[in-house]
């Protein structure tokens, strides 16, 4: 029985980065299927961020591209995204229990760099999916501390594995050493 791993980017990426390339070949290599995913206001333009008003559209993607990872994988289907993807991500979780068995959320954006008061954490009380997030202890979109306080908020099962020293780009503080840091947590989180 094979799992999956829908697999997507942040805000000013795509899905050819290479820290989402090593955490394919990472988890690919542990017998994972992994699908990367450009969302689709990527797929309409190949620079420049998301809109608010195309996160919908991202989302609905998201979702048609698990029912096609799920159409491809026998075993467990989990979601994952770094910053912006990864919000979509949990944003898609909270409002459909049961889309996903398990997210892995890399670099989430708690909130705006020097924004504090702007939490990205309204979603919280509603995700029931179990979550482990990856984030760097020198990240402006949130510390350590702040999204320690915001994981309380989320009802499932959730966990937390630092970078120390790491910012927002998590693979270029560490690259291999922490995406292998990163496969491993994923997997025995998993596992339980």
């Amino acid at each position: 029985m094979s799992d999956g791993l829908l697999l997507t980017h942040g805000a000013s990426g795509n899905a050819r980065m290479p820290f989402l390339v090593a955490l394919d070949k990472a988890l690919t290599a542990r017998g994972l299927t992994v699908l990367r995913y450009d969302l689709p206001y990527r797929q309409a333009r190949p620079k420049g961020p998301p809109r608010p008003r195309e996160a919908a559209d991202d989302r609905a993607g998201l979702r048609a591209t698990m029912q096609s990872l799920r159409a491809q994988v026998s075993g467990r289907i989990f979601l994952g995204g770094q910053s912006y993807g990864g919000r979509q991500a949990s944003l898609l979780a909270a409002a459909e229990p049961g889309l996903a068995d398990a997210l892995l959320l890399l670099a989430y954006p708690l909130h705006p760099p020097g924004r504090r008061a702007e939490l990205r954490t309204a979603h919280f009380p509603e995700l029931r999916t179990p979550a482990l997030f990856v984030h760097g202890s020198a990240d402006p979109f949130g510390t350590l501390v702040e999204l320690e306080a915001a994981l309380k908020l989320i009802p499932a099962r959730t966990s937390l594995l630092p970078i120390e020293g790491a910012g927002h780009d998590l693979y270029r503080h560490g690259g291999r050493v922490t995406v292998e840091a990163i496969v491993a947590t994923f997997l025995t989180f998993v596992s339980r």
